[in-house]
């Protein structure tokens, strides 16, 4: 058996790259010691994310995926696969993306599809979603409201995907806010979605978010490494942190598939709206 050791990551990040990096180099220092092998890092660590969810917020500053930047990023990660969300400038146009690089470069990019509120006003949405092959075993990137989709981690997962990584910042309620931030309902659907992903296509997961406050958002951290289970191995709770788990991936997606496998026991033809074009899934969605 080969077990994989991984982190995901709840942390603060702000507009000031140069102190960002220094966060992201001490984060990937921490894990090396600990013989991490795939770290997550929160959507947009590099640069920090909007300042709110108007529609008027400045955003982070725009980086190319084979820029300067994510260059410097994949030299840090050296022999750990590391993922960590950025602000893409590709063809005149930004998109909320998430890199996954080691010291060999560049292994896959995703942009965010679905996107909440007006965060529509400052990024071009992604297109689709695709696993790919890594060091550590295939991977499916998401980025936060990715995952209140199920269509999303499925694709990754009839894709070949083995872990799934979303990236996250993932703030507080904007109405009714808790005092408690353990015991908010965005909290709650956080994990509730995190825990669905992995054990609805039974394969790991592992969830990054931003911490502390940024602008008007108060995000709510819970890191954590989720089982194909859906049980959660790890976690960071609403504070601050580094969830570590190890798990031997191979075994754990044997062993939760061989008597139940979601994936194999699907039945595509009772499903025909989900393989229909967008007018027959406007027609059955209205």
């Amino acid at each position: 058996m080969s077990t994989l050791r991984m982190a995901a990551v709840a942390a603060p990040f702000d507009r000031d790259l140069e102190r960002d990096f220094d966060r992201i180099a001490a984060l990937i220092a921490t894990a090396r010691a600990d013989g991490v092998g795939l770290l997550a890092l929160p959507e947009a660590c590099l640069g920090g994310y909007l300042a709110n969810l108007d529609g008027g917020a400045d955003g982070p500053p725009p980086l190319d995926v084979d820029g300067p930047e994510i260059k410097r990023l994949a030299a840090l990660a050296g022999d750990m696969v590391v993922t960590a969300g950025y602000c893409e400038h590709a063809e005149g146009r930004l998109y909320n993306s998430v890199v996954c690089v080691t010291g060999d470069g560049v292994l896959g990019n995703h942009r965010k599809v679905h996107q909440p509120l007006s965060e529509d006003a400052t990024y071009r949405a992604g297109d689709g979603f695709a696993a790919f092959d890594t060091p550590v075993g295939r991977l499916g990137m998401l980025i936060c409201y990715d995952k209140a989709f199920p269509e999303s981690a499925r694709s990754l997962a009839l894709d070949g995907a083995e872990i799934g990584v979303c990236v996250s910042a993932w703030p507080g309620s904007r109405t009714n806010p808790a005092a408690d931030l353990a015991q908010d309902r965005w909290k709650r659907r956080f994990d509730l979605f995190d825990q669905a992903r992995a054990l609805e296509n039974q394969i790991v997961w592992l969830s990054a978010n931003q911490s502390g406050a940024f602008g008007d958002l108060r995000f709510v951290a819970s890191a954590k490494v989720v089982d194909p289970g859906g049980e959660i191995l790890a976690g960071t709770g609403v504070a601050e942190g580094i969830a570590v788990a190890e798990l031997d991936v191979r075994q754990a997606l044997e062993t939760a598939r061989r008597s139940m496998g979601h994936l194999r026991d699907r039945r595509p033809a009772a499903y025909p709206a989900l393989a229909g074009g967008e007018e027959e899934l406007a027609a059955a969605r209205y």
